[in-house]
């Protein structure tokens, strides 16, 4: 790997971590102000909105600025929202702000990875990159839950912390605040192991800074993108996964609850499991598969779809555990291989930071969807278990017409072909 990669790697680490553990946190508050639980997968909604909304403009944004440093200034606006949310803001308006800088922050990370890394090692370097960010969603989501634990919360050291920042108005009354500000050490340190990441030297075109022209500009780079046979089927299989993925992660918590009877910090290690597994199945990929192989993967997307209702009919922890293993590395079989086909093809068809923006935009606009609907089920009372059997179903049958379609396309290019 190229000089700066192992430290790109873990600045990254280090941001996913602090957003994950907040969101644990931020949950914990919500249950502690007596929200109903439907309120949780608005947070990620908030967090999620600016993926969509800013998709036209971080792409040219990461293109015009060295992309280390601008992974640094988005670590300072998440500080700015983690410290509104100590000052007594919304939470959705705090996780609003975090969520700008995370969606700047994007494809600045990816597309340095494609500018430092050359087509024999992309998949490799997304392997490394996926168990990053998945170790930081499997690590993130355990310091959420040791954070809001009650043994650790009931600690003197902790209850002074508490008192002090409460005389500062920091979270008045809450005994969350010092868990929280204790999360501005990890976002410090992934800023501070940006500022070693090295410049890869790509420079783009200036692009026209008129809204609407990057409306416009953005609109032709989604559809060049989706119209591309590999880029729009590698688009597709990550759009799926990453909402799926979002929406999993909160009907995880709810169905721990109700069918595993565990509380929220016992429910987080849960999601460690998955976490495990999709580490363990993105590191056998960047071994395995390489770029020509990707699409030999779609089979696994029927297979994830097919082990979310066998998950929700478990009733035994015993029993759940390595079925989420399972599932966490099937999905890592499939993202990573897809992953590095998409960022291959959006590469040559565009520029690294445009075409990370679209894939943005696509995968949090399907995040977004996926959790306005698994909200508006569990604010009508539909149980868990009836709602993950619905979700996994309609993915396996969305990644069945893909491959369908993918074997179709394949046929007739063959019959085309003297």
């Amino acid at each position: 790997m190229p000089p700066g990669f192992q430290r790109l790697i873990a600045a990254q680490f280090f941001s996913a971590l602090a957003d994950n553990a907040l969101l644990i946190v931020t949950i914990a508050l919500l249950q502690e102000q007596g929200l109903p639980g439907w309120w949780a997968p608005l947070l990620k909604f908030s967090f999620t909105l600016s993926y969509v909304l800013l998709a036209p403009f971080v792409g040219p944004l990461a293109d015009a600025f060295p992309k280390a440093k601008l992974m640094a200034w988005m670590n300072a606006v998440k500080v700015l929202g983690l410290l509104a949310l100590l000052l007594g803001a919304h939470p959705m308006l705090a996780f609003g702000v975090i969520g700008f800088g995370a969606a700047a922050y994007a494809p600045a990370k990816y597309g340095l990875i494609t500018e430092l890394v050359g087509p024999q090692r992309l998949v490799l370097a997304n392997g490394w990159l996926e168990v990053s960010v998945v170790g930081a969603v499997l690590l993130g989501t355990m310091l959420g839950g040791l954070l809001i634990s009650p043994w650790l919360l009931d600690a003197a050291l902790v209850s002074a912390g508490q008192a002090w920042l409460s005389g500062w108005g920091l979270l008045d009354g809450s005994r969350l605040a010092p868990a929280m500000l204790s999360l501005l050490l990890v976002y410090a340190a992934a800023s501070w192991l940006n500022t070693g990441v090295p410049d890869s030297g790509a420079r783009y075109a200036a692009c026209r800074p008129h809204p609407l022209a990057l409306l416009r500009d953005f609109w032709r780079a989604n559809l060049l993108l989706w119209r591309d046979r590999d880029g729009g089927l590698s688009l597709a299989v990550t759009t799926l996964f990453w909402g799926l993925g979002a929406t999993l992660q909160f009907a995880l918590l709810r169905w721990s609850a109700e069918v595993l009877d565990l509380p929220l910090h016992q429910a987080s290690y849960l999601q460690a499991a998955v976490a495990v597994g999709v580490i363990g199945g993105a590191a056998l990929a960047a071994w395995w598969v390489p770029l020509s192989r990707a699409k030999n993967m779609l089979g696994y997307g029927v297979l994830l779809g097919l082990l979310v209702p066998a998950i929700a009919s478990t009733t035994e922890l015993r029993f759940a555990l390595p079925l989420l293993m399972l599932t966490g590395a099937v999905g890592g079989l499939l993202v990573v291989p897809l992953n590095a086909l998409l960022q291959y093809r959006g590469y040559q068809l565009l520029s690294a930071g445009r075409s990370i923006a679209v894939q943005g935009f696509n995968e949090n606009a399907s995040v977004l969807g996926m959790l306005c609907a698994y909200a508006m089920l569990s604010s009508l009372g539909l149980p868990t278990v009836k709602v993950m059997w619905g979700f996994g179903l309609c993915i396996a049958l969305a990644m069945a017409g893909l491959i369908w379609r993918e074997r179709s396309n394949a046929a007739g290019l063959a019959a085309r072909s003297p």
